[in-house]
Order: C-alpha cells, then sequence, then structure tokens
C-alpha cells in the first residue's frame, strides 16, 4: 500500500461525520468508564456534547456557506461576457479537473461522471466552445480507488461524454491520482505545444489548492471556479441538517485543511 492511499481514510475519520461520531463515542465511554472520577465524566459530558452540538451546525447548509466564504481564500467567477475573449487575454487552453467516477452505474451498463465531475466538464465544455480554446482534461483513477482491479479513469468518462457533445479533449490525463499530480501530469503533456497560460476549472472550494498547485507547476492561471456553496432554499430550511449542508461542509473544511499541509 503507498502512503497516499492512507489519505481517503484518514481525512474520512477527521472530517464529518466520523469526527464528531467519534467524539460522541469517545465521551460516552468516558462516562460509563468504572469508578470514573467526577472530573472524567464531566469531560466526557463536555467532549460528547460538544461533538453532537458541532455535528448539528455542520450539517446546516447555512454554516456551510459561511465557512465557505470565510475560511477559503475567495476566487471570483469569470463573467459569461469575457468568455468569448479569454484567448484574446492570452489564454492558449481550457483545463478541467476530474471530481470522482461512479465506476458502474446499473442503467447504463457503463462508467458515468459523478456528480463533480459532471459539473465541471459541462461547464469546461461550454467554456471551450464559446471561447474557441481547445480543451484539456485531468483525472486519473483516485486514491480511494487505488488497487482496485479493471477501475476505469475520470479522463477514459470524460472524453466519452465530450463525444458525446460533439467535442474533443485534446489532452487527457488519466494517470493522476490527485489534484498536485493533475498539476504535473498536465504540464508534462502540455509542455512540448508550450502551452503556459490555461483556464482551470474546478469548483470554487477547490479552486484555492488547485490555483496554488498548478501554479508551482509552472503554469499561469486563469481561475474558472463554478459550482459556488450558496443558499439555494428558505432560511428556515438553511439552518436545519441536512445531508447537502454536511457534504458542503466537508468539502469546505477539508480543503481548508489541505491548504494549511500544502
Amino acid at each position: 500500500m503507498e502512503l497516499g492511499e492512507l489519505k481517503p481514510l484518514l481525512t474520512t475519520l477527521v472530517m464529518p461525520p466520523a469526527g464528531p461520531l467519534i467524539g460522541i463515542g469517545l465521551g460516552l465511554l468516558l462516562m460509563r468508564a468504572r469508578r470514573a472520577r467526577q472530573w472524567r465524566s464531566q469531560a466526557g459530558l463536555t467532549l460528547a456534547s460538544v461533538s453532537a452540538l458541532s455535528l448539528w451546525l455542520l450539517s446546516c447548509h447555512a454554516v456551510a456557506v459561511w465557512l465557505a466564504s470565510n475560511i477559503l481564500p475567495q476566487v471570483a467567477p469569470i463573467e459569461p461576457a469575457r468568455l468569448a475573449h479569454l484567448k484574446a487575454q492570452g489564454g492558449q487552453a481550457v483545463v478541467v479537473l476530474g471530481g470522482g467516477l461512479v465506476p458502474q452505474a446499473p442503467e447504463y451498463q457503463q462508467p458515468q461522471p459523478a456528480s463533480a465531475t459532471a459539473e465541471r466538464l459541462r461547464y469546461g465544455l461550454k467554456m471551450a466552445r464559446e471561447s474557441g480554446l481547445p480543451l484539456g482534461f485531468a483525472g486519473g483513477v483516485g486514491w480511494a480507488a487505488a488497487g482496485q482491479a479493471h477501475h476505469p479513469s475520470e479522463a477514459e468518462v470524460a472524453q466519452t461524454l465530450a463525444q458525446e457533445a460533439g467535442q474533443t479533449i485534446g489532452w487527457l490525463d488519466d494517470q493522476s491520482r490527485d489534484t498536485a499530480e493533475n498539476a504535473r501530469q498536465m504540464r508534462a503533456l502540455m509542455q512540448a505545444e508550450r502551452i503556459e497560460r490555461i483556464v482551470l476549472v474546478t469548483h470554487a472550494w477547490h479552486m484555492p489548492r488547485s490555483l496554488a498547485h498548478f501554479e508551482q507547476a509552472g503554469f499561469e492561471v486563469i481561475a474558472a471556479p463554478m459550482g459556488f456553496v450558496t443558499p439555494r432554499t428558505r432560511p428556515l430550511l438553511e439552518c436545519l441538517p441536512s445531508p447537502r449542508g454536511l457534504m458542503n461542509s466537508q468539502q469546505v473544511l477539508r480543503e481548508s485543511l489541505a491548504l494549511r499541509l500544502l
């Protein structure tokens, strides 16, 4: 097992919901321990209560929106009117980052992109079409799926979807396992054609770290974030726990932690 294969496991254990659930469990163990002293019971109660409250709050979409706006660097979207002028502004290619894969979708009898990949690719195809820039896609088999036999790459699925839309992907990175490798692999693929300035497409919460990796790899980057974490329902519903709120909080917290470890 490579060290990188531990990243999805460790991240899952630290991030919600697993992190707060572990805190609740440890707190209850402290409270129920035989011959537990008063301070230990109080510490257990505090740990369990704080963990439960954090899980509740992090499951609220309003909290996810606040976190996205306050703990991550903010990158503005590209205005639709600017898309046609990206080439004139020095853009040489559009690069879309993969965001996961459904290895076998029963209704299609073949692999399909995860929702994050489909959303990014849709925007990238639109951007390439309207700007006239060629398209690249970076996405192999992520660390979470490493070692699984016959697991397709995100790039293979992206190429199929692009062809169905009547477009082609000029550069396909089907080897990378994370964002840092996305950047290095695309740099190697594009260097022969002297592609230096790219338009980078990924989710807004993923963009700050992606920018850092691609600039470290030697690219000049025009950021094209999409999929912003914004309010979507009535205020009361935004303040109640939901799977969407928990997922968005998890993504934002994970990216914030990863940025600090760069």
